[in-house]
């Protein structure tokens, strides 16, 4: 069996992943894994060593309307801006969403800038009957707030 996976390049095993686990439009995210899967799966072509927010955007059944990064910017942060996402929102008139950044460094525990942005865009979200329901940093492995009882 060892001798079949080295017949297989990394390019191929990258692609399959991505097929497997990125999402669609009306798919639906069951879990925090999920959307973690469907995340490293849609930045597997961005840069690894920059930090990227992405927007998950979902109708009000929970099904994917779209995928976004919104702001990329330096190995520890990106600027993310709460009226810009506000009007991504509106424009895809999108229901909810998952929030969601990779943290280059690998380690997934929430920044307090982390928590004051998702407190931020949550204030300003739920002006407009736009619920945040989760916001996943991706690493080594993954972080939920939702599962932390964060939101």
């Amino acid at each position: 069996m060892n001798q079949l996976l080295t017949e297989v390049s990394d390019n191929e095993i990258a692609e399959e992943f991505v097929n497997r686990f990125q999402l669609k439009a009306g798919d639906m995210i069951k879990n925090a894994t999920s959307a973690a899967n469907h995340l490293r799966a849609f930045l597997s072509d961005y840069a690894r060593d920059v930090e990227h927010f992405v927007v998950i955007f979902l109708n009000n059944q929970n099904k994917v309307i779209t995928t976004e990064v919104v702001a990329s910017g330096t190995i520890n942060s990106s600027a993310v801006y709460p009226r810009r996402i506000a009007i991504k929102v509106l424009e895809k008139e999108a229901a909810n969403v998952i929030l969601a950044h990779n943290h280059p460094s690998g380690e997934t525990m929430p920044s307090n800038s982390d928590r004051a942005v998702t407190k931020k865009l949550q204030t300003a979200l739920s002006a407009l009957d736009i619920e945040i329901l989760d916001h996943i940093i991706l690493g080594q492995d993954h972080y939920s707030f939702a599962d932390a009882d964060l939101l």
